[in-house]
């Protein structure tokens, strides 16, 4: 009788502890991302949003702030009042993400342009000095002709800063020493002509303080040293020479009296 009855509780607790092992929550029916569904009408795994309904963050109802428009058309105006603060952060944004192309300046002689890439029109034309700031956002949005897309790199926020930051650089293209307040223009030194008498170019980048034989990090931001030139070196035919000309000469290998085809020397 005793046996048994450690046999029945051995057999309970082996029935338990393979009931413990069940894999249902992993093997549970459910649908791969985008499988067929036989459950739905549209045989569509993946449901549409239901009406009425945005995903948590993603309530934009001021349309000039989000889209740039109002009633289809570029508004000319910003949604928000800008202040120091923007401008700065604008500026700050213009220089990572326009100004390779479009320079600091806002000429569109940016360095990537100086390398090949399409050339941007100049902020300083008519066409661009009168566009609607909607139409600025409405490019750094959707991307126009060569230039891409930066929704997914500059909110909405910057967006309007940066546009920001560029009609201040349009505006100073044409700014006289009236236009700045008189507790400034001490600090811009005097004028005979009325003009600005000078602009301040921007920070140059830092320099190089690692020895001739070290060289910066690529992610420091550093310049490396330039290498100096030996007094007896051949002066260098490169200047002067068009961006992407062959030197005379490219893709001929110089032959001498001495020298076989195998790259072998006699005496």
């Amino acid at each position: 009788m005793r046996n048994n009855s450690v046999t029945a509780i051995a057999t309970l607790g082996l029935a338990l502890l393979l009931g413990g092992c069940r894999r249902d929550m992993q093997d549970q029916p459910k649908y791969k991302p985008l499988h067929e569904s036989d459950f739905f009408a549209d045989h569509r795994s993946e449901r549409p949003m239901v009406d009425d309904t945005v995903p948590r963050g993603y309530l934009r109802t001021d349309l000039a702030l989000y889209t740039g428009k109002m009633n289809g058309v570029d508004v000319n105006y910003f949604p928000f009042p800008i202040t120091r603060a923007d401008l700065e952060r604008g500026q700050e944004r213009f220089n990572i993400y326009c100004s390779p192309c479009h320079g600091r300046l806002g000429d569109g002689n940016g360095m990537i342009v100086k390398r090949g890439y399409h050339n941007p029109p100049s902020y300083y034309t008519d066409r661009v000095m009168k566009a609607p700031v909607g139409h600025f956002f409405d490019v750094i949005t959707n991307g126009f002709g060569a230039m891409p897309s930066y929704a997914s790199r500059v909110t909405p926020d910057d967006r309007w800063r940066i546009i920001a930051y560029i009609r201040t650089l349009q505006f100073s293209e044409n700014a006289t020493m009236s236009d700045v307040p008189a507790d400034d223009r001490a600090k811009l030194g005097s004028s005979s002509t009325g003009e600005l008498s000078k602009i301040s170019s921007p920070n140059p980048p830092p320099q190089s303080t690692t020895g001739p034989n070290e060289v910066p990090s690529p992610f420091s931001g550093v310049i490396p040293p330039a290498a100096p030139a030996s007094p007896n070196a051949p002066a260098s035919s490169e200047a002067g020479r068009p961006y992407g000309q062959e030197p005379a000469g490219a893709g001929t290998l110089p032959v001498s009296d001495t020298t076989t085809l195998q790259g072998a020397s006699h005496p």
